[in-house]
């Protein structure tokens, strides 16, 4: 048996075994039993230790002897011992052994040395060098090691084959005993030889270890002793529970903020203080070095600057903390689809989405696009039956509803072949015209028969729906004339003699059924008009089934689903009631009535809006939304804002339709302060936030105006009777009552509405899978199927979405879409913002949702139009920032106050563009002269927009092109739609005058089969009048500077040469205007320059010959002007 010491207590092993396992016979003949130790050799983990038992010395002896030799031999050999190294000296040195004769050699001569000298059997010094010089056995090996092997007495190299230093560097095995060998030297050929022995770079040998040893590890996750290897003597005490808790999953969170570098970040902040302070210098110097000769025109540039400065800083603030974000859809998985002690069958556990498209017209919408968007949604991969899709048919067209039901039922073959195939992007449409190879990464062998199908099904479905305006005219006219038939055959039977001239029957518009339209017919009736029809609501596809249902394979040419799931998201059709009388307030209203509808039909706890054009580009887009709601602090996020991104633009991006600039650079920096702006489309939000609750934990914090004691409007406290009784001091009314009693007064008197606010408070909060998140759900909570939806509950979603059921609530003025401004989008996140609530911006790898933008120039301008005049109206508003509460951090309250301010910059820049050419007719300049230092301000503020470019190009990834447009789209929309929407907003706030540009004719492109003809086609409107006022006049200005100049005895080239600059500055940046003008490339008739050129070059003359040059009254020298 062998006894275990304690790990590092000692290297010394006792065995005990039968005499004969060594010996074949004892020396007395009998088996008996023989004890001895063995030297266990050192390890990098066990250094030799002095051992001290009580033995004799004969005994340790032959201990060191054997631990200090090296046994040679082979099979069937004498196996012979060689003493390598010293032994130790005994404590007894007056007690004498054979084998210890001359163990102690001479001293060291190595200066500062104490040890011996090594000598072999015979007592003789070994000494490695021919000159005698005595050195130990350390000291040799530090000069093998350090010194080359360099002798110190001689000076000469060692010779490594004379020396008698004797180095074990082959591994040394233990040999089997030979034959006629003494037991003695049987008994050491089992054991192990040779102490620790290092290499020349002092490194353990391990090719001498051959013993393995069984460690202890202690505890922990990397290895946790069994029951079995615990001894009672060394069982701890201090490490207890069960080590099945490692096998958990740890908390990993759903998002991470990845905030940018600071070799990028801090660079820009001291650029934009540097730019700060020249511009205030700037400006100093300005305003004290007038220019006498011309005061009104410095005047007025001093004016601009200022305005300009002011902007700038308004727009620069708030990006000085922008961040990027990144979801862990791994995580998302992991936490909610993973079967887990909660979650046994590993069911979806996400909170439900309700996606809203929103249409009005399907002249102007195409009811095709809106398929596609609807398509795009019922593919997404979120779990089926939490997902829902709403439509809502503003126009309440009769070829918008049966374009859904063509769509719902193409989905039944479209949906499961993306789920099959992994199809990207889902919209048959843009994924039938990409230009890339489609089969490149499909593995599955039957792909290409079933893309040809789906193919050719869309073909016929696209078929369809172009020609249904067509079907449902014919169908109409057909049930039309049966109706007139019986009318007349009616008339005839009853004997009226009344002339068939004189029957009316109304022209109504019929379904497939032979049933009347209840929405807006084609020829327009009462009742039966686009602002007067009734509430309708169609469920195109029943919620799904709670769990996954496969398909067959019936026939042999249909697609195999047998491994899909073929369920399809709940699709509802939802026109809102009109009746004349009812302001219905637009798009804001009718996301007010989804927002009801919805609730009591589905009740998602999050709402995405999607315009009609815009479709789901990444399928997992709503995942990584999702992700950021359900992570820690989730509970405080009202909407998760994704970026636009559009199709079918330009190479070149003439007009600026991409935006880069607003969604790359504005938007990132927003969302480092409180979030970003609602931007009206792809916004995934919280449906209680859209309630108007505030968010959880909500403080009133010190604002501009001191502490406000307003208490919180929590969901706890409006949807939750039975708390503890506080009365109010001025009576004995029961707060909680108070707040059930204003339920109807806030939201309606539907119960059901409000019944549903609760619920979906809960299933939108976070998981609470950590001690962080406070305010979460316990998981699990979501896998249980939801309620079915019956008769009733579709009669009270009628019932909300009627044009009486706002009357005297807060819809639209705190609860759902605000009313009252073009922009609704932009004040509806401002409210939310203005409670205390965050947002989010989500900028996904793989665009989340792609649209289209208007590339024609008219309609562009019509657009930043529609944008300038919603600003405008923000501004002369209560949303104003300035009057914002003090939950609204400061550098948010600056991005949204800039957001009512910027139209109003296009007073100033317009006049701004009309100085260069003032300059130029005048002969005089913004400065008295062109100074040194004017020059050096304009450079220093010229190169600090240069690097706060490039700066802002490397941190948000947008390109120096873009950055570009983006300021030439500035100042042409700032001399145009901007300055319009002033005035139309001037007009409207002070006499309540409502005035509207519109299109006044149309010049259609040659080529139909262009991508891009629309960008050639020419649509007057009068917000071109200002730009091609200040193109001509800055030309017209060049030109007659230049003959003034050329002409003038006193030529003042400062003048020309300052106002000439700002002119080329300004013409720079309204080239894509001018281009926008001249329609097609290539198109555009010689004789338009010829004569442009002409006329320049009279006007100049003209001008010339009007006011001559100081000095002169003649042109050109002796030439008279006649």
């Amino acid at each position: 048996m062998a006894s275990k010491f304690k790990h590092g207590s000692s290297t010394v092993r006792r065995i005990t075994q039968l005499s004969n396992d060594l010996d074949q016979e004892s020396e007395n003949g009998s088996v008996g039993l023989a004890t001895y130790t063995v030297h266990i050799p050192a390890t990098p983990d066990n250094q030799p230790v002095e051992i001290s038992m009580e033995r004799s010395t004969s005994r340790r002896v032959e201990d060191q002897y054997a631990s200090s030799s090296l046994f040679t031999g082979g099979f069937n050999q004498l196996t012979r011992a060689q003493l390598k190294d010293k032994v130790i000296e005994s404590e007894s040195s007056h007690h004498h052994h054979p084998q210890m004769a001359g163990a102690k050699g001479s001293s060291c001569a190595v200066p500062g040395c104490d040890g011996k000298v090594m000598t072999d059997e015979r007592g003789l010094d070994i000494l490695p060098c021919e000159c005698d010089f005595k050195i130990c056995r350390d000291c040799y090996r530090d000069t093998l090691r350090a010194g080359e092997g360099i002798c110190p007495g001689c000076k000469e190299p060692y010779k490594e084959e004379e020396h008698g230093m004797q180095e074990v560097s082959q591994q040394t095995l233990p040999l089997p005993p030979g034959a006629g060998v003494s037991k003695m030297e049987r008994r050491l050929s089992l054991m192990k030889s040779g102490a620790l022995v290092r290499s020349h770079t002092n490194e353990f040998d391990h090719a001498q270890w051959l013993f393995e040893t069984k460690g202890s590890y202690g505890y922990g996750n990397a290895m946790w002793p069994k029951d079995s290897e615990i001894d009672a003597d060394s069982a701890s005490d201090w490490m207890g529970g069960d080590p099945n808790v490692f096998n958990e999953k740890q908390w990993r969170p759903l998002t991470r903020k990845l905030s940018i570098s600071a070799a990028v970040l801090s660079p820009y902040r001291l650029i934009i203080l540097v730019r700060l302070v020249i511009l205030v210098f700037f400006l100093k110097w300005r305003v004290q070095n007038p220019n006498d000769d011309a005061i009104w025109l410095w005047g007025m540039s001093v004016v601009c600057e200022i305005w300009f400065a002011f902007s700038w800083l308004l727009d620069q603030l708030p990006k000085l903390f922008p961040v990027n974000r990144v979801a862990d859809l791994d995580v998302l998985k992991e936490k909610f689809e993973t079967p887990n002690p909660t979650n046994p069958s590993g069911k979806s556990d996400l909170p439900g989405i309700d996606m809203f498209v929103s249409t009005a017209d399907p002249e102007k919408e195409p009811p095709l696009v809106t398929a596609n968007t609807i398509l795009s949604i019922l593919a997404a991969d979120y779990p089926v039956e939490k997902l829902s899709c709403y439509v809502s048919d503003d126009g309440g067209a009769l070829l918008t509803f049966e374009a859904m039901a063509e769509a719902a039922s193409f989905a039944n073959l479209w949906v499961p072949f993306c789920r099959k195939h992994g199809i990207e992007p889902r919209n048959p449409e843009s994924y039938f015209n990409l230009k890339r190879d489609p089969y490149k990464n499909k593995v599955r062998s039957d792909f290409v028969r079933d893309r040809r199908r789906v193919k050719r099904e869309y073909d016929e479905f696209k078929v369809r729906i172009n020609g249904l305006p067509d079907s449902i005219r014919r169908r109409s006219d057909a049930y039309n004339a049966r109706e007139e038939i019986k009318a007349m055959k009616k008339l005839r039977e009853n004997g009226n003699e009344e002339p068939v001239e004189n029957l009316k029957i109304p022209k109504a518009t019929w379904m497939a059924d032979g049933t009347h339209w209840p929405g807006t017919w084609t020829n327009s009736a009462p009742e039966h008009s686009r602002g007067d029809h009734a509430s309708i609501i169609q469920v195109m596809i029943k919620p799904p089934s709670d769990e996954p249902l496969t398909g067959t394979t019936s026939d042999s040419n249909a697609m195999d689903l047998t491994e899909v799931d073929i369920r399809l998201p709940m699709l509802v059709y939802v026109s809102r009631e009109k009746r004349p009388g009812y302001d219905h307030n637009k798009k804001a209203g009718a996301m007010n009535a989804l927002v009801r509808a919805s609730a009591i039909m589905s009740n998602g706890p999050f709402i995405l809006n999607l315009d009609c054009d815009h479709y789901i580009y990444n399928s997992q887009a709503l995942r990584e939304g999702m992700c950021f709601m359900m992570d820690r602090g989730g509970d405080r996020l009202c909407y998760v804002q994704f970026p636009q991104r559009f199709e079918g633009i330009d190479p070149n991006d003439r007009y600026a339709n991409h935006n880069t600039v607003f969604f790359d650079v504005n938007m990132r920096a927003l969302d480092g302060i409180q979030g970003p702006v609602y931007v009206g489309t792809g916004c995934l939000f919280r449906r209680t936030a859209l309630y108007g609750f505030d968010p959880p934990r909500a403080t009133e914090g010190t604002g501009w105006f001191g502490r406000k004691n307003k208490k919180s409007s929590t969901v706890a406290s409006v949807s939750e009777a039975g708390g503890e009784d506080q009365s109010l001091k001025n009576g004995g009314i029961d707060e909680e009552e108070m707040a059930l009693a204003l339920i109807p007064k806030k939201f309606g008197n539907s119960s059901l509405l409000v019944d549903s606010i609760k619920v979906a408070e809960f299933q939108g909060r976070p998981l609470a899978d950590h001690p962080s998140i406070k305010n979460g759900r316990p998981p699990g909570a979501l896998t249980l199927p939801r309620e079915l939806l019956d008769a009733a509950s579709v009669a009270e979603a009628i019932n909300v979405i009627s044009c009486w059921y706002e009357d005297k609530t807060e819809w639209g003025l705190r609860v759902g879409w605000i009313y009252g401004s073009v922009t609704e989008d932009v004040v509806t996140g401002y409210r939310m913002h203005n409670r205390g609530w965050k947002s989010v911006y989500c900028v996904t790898k793989r665009d989340a949702f792609r649209g289209t933008a208007p590339i024609n120039l008219t309609d562009r301008l019509h657009q930043v139009l529609r944008w300038a005049t919603g600003s405008v109206e923000i501004f002369f508003s209560r949303n104003n920032a300035l009057l914002a509460s003090s939950r609204l951090k400061f550098l948010q309250r600056i991005a949204y106050l800039n957001v009512g301010i910027y139209p109003f910059t296009s007073i100033f820049l317009i006049v701004y563009c009309f100085l260069p050419a003032l300059s130029l007719f005048t002969g005089q300049f913004i400065v008295q002269t062109l100074q040194v230092t004017f020059l050096v301000y304009l450079l220093g503020i010229t190169l600090t927009l240069v690097f706060l470019a490039a700066l802002e190009i490397k941190w948000s990834g947008i390109e120096l092109e873009e950055w570009w447009r983006n300021e030439q789209f500035w100042l042409i929309g700032g001399t145009s739609a901007h300055l319009a929407a002033v005035l139309q907003g001037l007009l409207k706030v002070m006499a309540g005058i409502e005035i509207s540009f519109t299109l006044t004719s149309k010049s259609s492109g040659d080529d139909e089969n262009d991508e891009f003809a629309d960008l050639y086609i020419i649509k007057w409107t009068s917000l071109m009048i200002p730009p091609i006022t200040i193109m001509m006049v800055n030309l017209i200005a060049i030109a007659v500077a230049v003959s003034r100049t050329i002409y003038s005895e006193d030529r003042q080239w400062s003048s020309l040469l300052g106002g000439v600059f700002f002119s080329f500055w300004v013409l720079a940046h309204l080239y894509p205007f001018a281009k926008g003008l001249m329609g097609r490339r290539g198109r555009t008739p010689t004789i338009v320059f010829v004569w442009s050129g002409l006329i320049a070059i009279t006007i100049s003359l003209l001008w010339v010959a009007i006011d001559p040059p100081s000095g002169s009254t003649q042109i050109g020298g002796s030439f008279q002007f006649p």
